[in-house]
């Protein structure tokens, strides 16, 4: 999957709006048009034709998760005394699909059990502890590699959570 296939699959589960899109994008620190939204969102059938449409780089699905955090539960102000902990980025494609998952759980607000039962939706059983491991930072002695067919499921099972 790449990270276009991701924002349409996710947009389609949550049935979120190009215009809301492009806000969620300026939220997260990147400036997208309604227009540049509806070109990163065309599918590319064929490799000549899709000139059209933006490729989406990870730094963007970045700022697009980030933004998306913040439009599901606003602005975090920092407590006094308390330092600003880098969020996890994507760096590779090898953890697109764990950094997704833990996004989509804060801004969705979604405990363990839910996001097990969203993978039950789709017809995926998933232990506690699988699913832990996706979570974990990466380098712990326990992180796991979410791979593609968990991230689709998963996308697949919030379609039906929230649109069935």
């Amino acid at each position: 999957m790449d990270n276009n296939d991701i924002l349409i699959r996710l947009r389609y589960a949550l049935e979120i709006k190009n215009s809301e899109m492009a806000e969620i994008f300026k939220l997260g620190g990147a400036e997208v048009s309604v227009p540049e939204v509806v070109r990163i969102l065309k599918k590319s059938d064929d490799e000549e034709e899709n000139d059209s449409q933006i490729k989406l780089t990870n730094s963007m699905l970045n700022s697009f998760l980030n933004g998306f955090i913040i439009y599901k539960r606003g602005k975090q102000e920092p407590k006094p005394g308390q330092t600003n902990t880098p969020e996890p980025t994507i760096e590779n494609y090898s953890n697109i699909n764990n950094i997704l998952l833990k996004k989509i759980k804060i801004a969705l607000s979604l405990t363990t059990e839910d996001m097990i039962d969203v993978f039950k939706k789709a017809g995926l059983n998933v232990s506690k502890g699988e699913l832990g491991a996706f979570l974990r930072k990466e380098g712990h002695k326990n992180y796991k590699v979410c791979l593609d067919n968990f991230a689709r499921n998963f996308l697949k099972g919030l379609t039906i959570k929230y649109r069935g």
